[in-house]
């Protein structure tokens, strides 16, 4: 497979890494605004041919156009922030190239009831044109990360083979990681996390469809494997908008919660607050500039922290329902931890475990063991390859059977 990887930042470098142990890849062309990164990671790599770098602007649709000729590629893999997803979808279906995101394009809130209605919706603009997709032959598989991604293979996974019925299909990730030096560090992209972090968090429900909340509503306390207990709340994410498009069984409700911390929430309420967390440009002795770039700019870089970080983040999908009858509540999950994923990735946990989704994807779609057109998101597709080949990636998963009528009954 050859793959145009535009934005080669911390995940990206952590794809680059990942994808090369493995004998599907044959070149994976590093595009990134910043060519000095893009090197950067090609001498890490230490193959430039397999490697080739370029400087691309991830809105300039040409520029990825004439890449995706150049270099012959079969799928562009965009490892930007989701405010270059349009530009990027759109380029490789003119390109008529496959593409992959691990975070679908930008939510706009309900102008009058924000925190009660759903309005455009994260991946209604790229599900709004999957039947040009389908028509050309092309695939989109969009939110291919580890939330959205390796979690909606998972609610896949459960749905197809754990319950008869479904209750409610939960998204729960909280970590225990610290960072030397910095009280409340992003651990991950931080244009990103405000943006999902402080816009209204989506639920579904059966006889509601999708409606909003407030952020950093619906506090619960969640245990997680080989953490703890972790305070979670309310978040905008991707699941929730795709697994009731894929999933059914009874389904009644769908939801993500992640586990911020107080701090990390004062922090974020202070910045919007201030006016820190707004896209829109001010005019600064002259110049423009956005805030939330600024705030990106200034704050430790989450490519670059993982020497000064220690502790373990889990990712996983909360199910409840009915097996044979009975109760049944599982947590299908994946820990990563980073003392591990620095020695043997050289990248930090949370961008570690966000960067194996899409690279064991990529496999499964040069393999012919994924086929699909159109825009689909991991639902689409049999889970059993991808759960599969996580232990030859070295990334296993766990199944956490809790307290229910069916646990006790498996036991008798």
């Amino acid at each position: 497979m050859k793959v145009l990887l535009i934005g080669v930042g911390g995940v990206g470098e952590a794809i680059a890494s990942i994808a090369d142990k493995r004998d599907f890849l044959e070149m994976m062309v590093l595009a990134d605004y910043n060519l000095n990164r893009a090197k950067e990671v090609q001498a890490k790599l230490g193959n430039p041919e397999k490697y080739p770098v370029e400087q691309v602007d991830a809105r300039d649709g040409k520029q990825i156009q004439e890449l995706v000729k150049k270099y012959g590629v079969n799928i562009v893999v965009n490892g930007c922030e989701p405010a270059f997803n349009e530009s990027i979808f759109d380029a490789a279906f003119e390109a008529g190239c496959n593409y992959m995101d691990m975070a679908m394009t930008l939510s706009h809130p309900h102008p009058e009831a924000p925190y009660e209605k759903s309005h455009v919706k994260l991946g209604d603009y790229q599900f709004e044109r999957a039947q040009k997709w389908e028509d050309k032959g092309l695939l989109a598989l969009v939110g291919s990360g580890v939330e959205p991604g390796m979690a909606d293979v998972f609610a896949r996974y459960a749905h197809d083979h754990l319950f008869d019925e479904i209750d409610e299909i939960g998204i729960r990730d909280g970590n225990n990681l610290q960072v030397e030096g910095y009280t409340v560090p992003f651990g991950f992209s931080i244009w990103t996390t405000i943006e999902e972090c402080l816009n209204p968090p989506v639920i579904w429900e059966r006889d509601k469809g999708w409606y909003t909340t407030e952020p950093f509503s619906g506090e619960e306390i969640f245990d997680l494997p080989e953490v703890g207990p972790v305070e979670m709340v309310n978040v905008e994410h991707e699941e929730v908008l795709l697994v009731p498009r894929y999933l059914d069984k009874g389904l009644k409700r769908v939801t993500f919660k992640f586990g911020l911390g107080r701090d990390f929430i004062t922090m974020l309420k202070n910045l919007q607050e201030l006016g820190l967390a707004s896209t829109e440009k001010v005019k600064v002795n002259g110049v423009e500039v956005s805030p939330r770039d600024v705030v990106a700019a200034t704050a430790p870089n989450p490519a670059y922290i993982g020497p000064k970080m220690t502790g373990k983040t889990v990712a996983g999908t909360w199910v409840t329902g009915r097996k044979d009858g009975l109760d049944r509540e599982i947590y299908l999950y994946q820990v990563a931890d980073n003392q591990e994923c620095m020695k043997i990735y050289n990248s930090q946990a949370v961008v570690a475990q966000t960067a194996f989704p899409p690279v064991l994807m990529m496999e499964l779609l040069a393999k012919g063991l994924w086929k699909a057109t159109g825009v689909q998101g991991p639902e689409f597709f049999p889970p059993e390859p991808f759960m599969e080949l996580m232990a030859a990636y070295d990334f296993p998963y766990g199944l956490q059977e809790r307290d229910s009528a069916y646990k006790e009954a498996q036991k008798a």
